[in-house]
């Protein structure tokens, strides 16, 4: 009878440790994962401008600082996804990005915040829409617009204009036309009978493709490109993308001007082809000596250009940060938040306030239950909280209210009440 008795002491001292072990590995005090971090393997600072990620082929990706593997998983991202970036929101997701490299890249990206903008909507469904055409056409003579009448959406009328500058500024020949890979099998069966063109391309084509160029419509005349607004840059046949991308390389990468034909030629945005039309009618004004200086006193930091920070002597990631993150606040409110930003040169910038004056009178501000669900959602102070606001304020209608179903913490809820009227 001892014998049983120890057996069963046993036996429930063993039960009694599997229950305390099972306990203890599904509490709810879990150990967090150590948080996992991509680490690029070129560290070197980048001198960044505006950028379509559409556009980028594997080199250029890798000169924003990528490793190989990173930007074979972001290619194959792409593909997986349709091909086409639709919105930051959605680059944001691919795993081979890490936030701080996001967060670095973000303000240069030229996508909207989310893919509810109407413009990528329309490229999505491009390919359900109806291609019609009435006559027959050369192609070598269509306009972006032409293109955009007969079924096309934006984005693949640019595209087929690409080519066909890549081309020497004609198709040839249906053979070629065919080549065009915007141009889906099934409409280029549509197109094909009342196409204006040759059935195949000389056989010295390739050699000589420049002869069959047609010459440019646009009227050139003498410019000088430290001088040119985005206007001026459309009105030579750039899109109103390429002109904002052509002065913001030169307002910010260049300090604000073109040294040499080197540097407009380096402007990725120009073709070698654009360049040489452009070239002859150049008129390169280099001299410094007439440059204004900024009065800083009278300057508003709501107000301040990437140009007059770099002026004052801040870098361009500095500069760069605080206009990225006034453009994303709608405004500073005081001066504190200029100096909680981001990769600033702290010493230069606690100078920069203490000169210059600050304007709250254009920043926008809301109250709990009329902002726009955008603004909530995209505003640095109020997105983590936005889906709550949302919810909260359909069955409430006072702020008061409202914030007490936020149970926010007082630091984040004096933030926010920056921005509220």
């Amino acid at each position: 009878m001892r014998k049983n008795y120890y057996r069963k002491l046993a036996f429930m001292g063993m039960l009694l440790i599997v229950l305390l072990a099972f306990q203890k590995y599904t509490s709810t005090e879990k150990e967090d994962f150590p948080e996992l971090k991509f680490i690029a393997e070129n560290s070197v600072p980048l001198t960044l401008i505006d950028f379509d990620p559409n556009d980028l082929d594997s080199k250029q990706w890798k000169n924003l600082g990528f490793s190989e593997k990173q930007v074979l998983t972001i290619l194959n991202y792409k593909k997986i996804i349709g091909g086409q970036f639709t919105s930051k929101e959605q680059l944001k997701k691919c795993y081979a990005i890490s936030a701080e490299k996001f967060t670095e890249l973000e303000s240069f990206i030229m996508l909207p915040e989310t893919g509810k903008d109407r413009h990528f909507e329309k490229f999505k469904t491009n390919e359900r829409k109806v291609i019609t055409i009435s006559e027959k056409f050369n192609p070598d003579k269509l306009s972006a617009s032409e293109w955009m009448e007969m079924g096309f959406s934006e984005k693949q009328a640019e595209a087929i204009l690409k080519y066909r500058n890549y081309l020497g500024g004609s198709f040839v020949s249906r053979e070629k036309f065919r080549e065009c890979f915007i141009i889906s099998p099934e409409n280029y069966s549509k197109l094909e009978p009342y196409l204006l063109l040759p059935a195949k391309a000389p056989d010295n084509f390739k050699k000589s493709g420049n002869q069959y160029a047609i010459k440019s419509q646009i009227q050139y005349h003498s410019f000088d490109p430290n001088t040119l607004d985005p206007d001026g840059w459309k009105a030579l046949g750039f899109s109103e993308k390429q002109a904002s991308t052509i002065v913001n390389y030169r307002d910010r990468n260049l300090r604000g001007s073109f040294k040499s034909l080197e540097d407009i030629k380096k402007c990725f945005v120009i073709s070698p082809e654009k360049f040489q039309e452009l070239s002859p009618y150049i008129k390169l004004n280099t001299d410094t000596g007439q440059k204004q200086e900024t009065d800083f006193s009278k300057t508003d930091l709501n107000a301040i250009t990437f140009k007059q920070l770099l002026e004052f002597g801040l870098d361009e990631k500095s500069a760069g940060s605080i206009i990225g993150f006034r453009k994303k606040l709608g405004g500073f409110v005081n001066k504190q938040q200029i100096m909680d930003t981001y990769n600033i040169d702290k010493d230069i910038v606690q100078k920069l306030i203490s000169i210059c004056q600050l304007n709250t009178s254009n920043v926008p501000k809301y109250t709990l239950t009329d902002a726009p669900e955008e603004w909530l959602k995209n505003h640095p102070y109020f997105k983590y909280s936005a889906d709550k606001i949302i919810f909260y304020r359909i069955s409430n209608s006072e702020d008061a209210k409202i914030w007490k179903l936020l149970k926010l913490k007082p630091e984040y809820e004096a933030r926010m009440r920056l921005y509220i009227k």
